[in-house]
């Protein structure tokens, strides 16, 4: 669920006032405090989950907390499938017949599994989220973008570092930031900014799959990740921003 409590610093409702922003899985977690970033600082935003009921609770939290003329938007989408990625950017063009900011966020993790011990399904769901549904959403969205816009795909520090017993999130991830460095060479010369955000352990319910101990006191807060998509799309037109990790100060994650 969306958290009760802001932990975001005093915003500026006139930085992004009269951009346009689509964030995947931005119903909860991450994504969730990513669109808050945005629409507290006057972005217009997308956000798609796969889950009608979950979108638009989050919704209703996301508009009470909007800067003026911040409209924020639901689409259920779930990123595995080409049609309803290339659906939902028919959408957005037909809404706002353009995009400013892309953050695909949309991501599953993994039960711990040997690389040798690892169900052909799972290893096929994970590389179809995290890789493929990021593929196609920038191949979706990047064409609705012009000079001064910014991609930021929200990865994973095991996009550097190699977890045991997550092979398939590990792949995943790594082969996310192959794509995302190759875009952003694509796209210098027009003017689009590409980033890979990479965080490090963030404090969502996605430990309670195979850590519910964990400790999140000492984590990464999806606020704290938010903050980062907000440095990364306010940078001025001239500066370019590659990789982005952010770690845990305990550094014990």
């Amino acid at each position: 669920m969306a958290p009760k409590k802001s932990q975001f610093p005093k915003n500026n409702p006139n930085r992004l006032a009269g951009k346009r922003a689509v964030v995947t899985g931005g119903s909860r977690g991450i994504g969730w405090a990513i669109a808050r970033a945005l629409v507290r600082e006057g972005c217009g935003v997308m956000i798609t989950g796969r889950d009608e009921k979950t979108l638009n609770d989050a919704q209703k939290t996301l508009v009470a907390g909007a800067a003026p003329n911040a409209d924020v938007l639901t689409a259920v989408c779930d990123v595995r499938e080409e049609k309803a990625v290339a659906d939902l950017f028919a959408r957005v063009k037909r809404q706002w017949r353009r995009l400013d900011i892309l953050v695909n966020n949309a991501g599953i993790s993994q039960a711990m599994h040997p690389l040798v011990e690892t169900p052909t399904e799972l290893w096929r769901s994970v590389i179809d989220v995290n890789l493929t549904g990021t593929f196609f959403c920038c191949r979706a969205g990047v064409p609705l973008m012009a000079r001064g816009a910014t991609v930021v795909n929200v990865l994973s520090i095991a996009a550097k570092r190699n977890i045991p017993n997550f092979a398939a999130y590990n792949a995943a991830k790594r082969g996310a930031l192959g794509m995302t460095l190759t875009l952003r060479e694509e796209l210098i010369s027009k003017g689009i900014r590409v980033v890979a955000l990479m965080p490090g352990a963030t404090a969502t319910d996605i430990w309670e799959q195979f850590w519910p101990e964990a400790p999140r006191e000492k984590m990464v807060s999806p606020e704290s990740v938010a903050e980062a998509v907000l440095y990364a799309v306010t940078l001025p037109p001239q500066a370019n921003l590659q990789e982005l990790e952010l770690l845990p100060l305990a550094g014990v994650l």
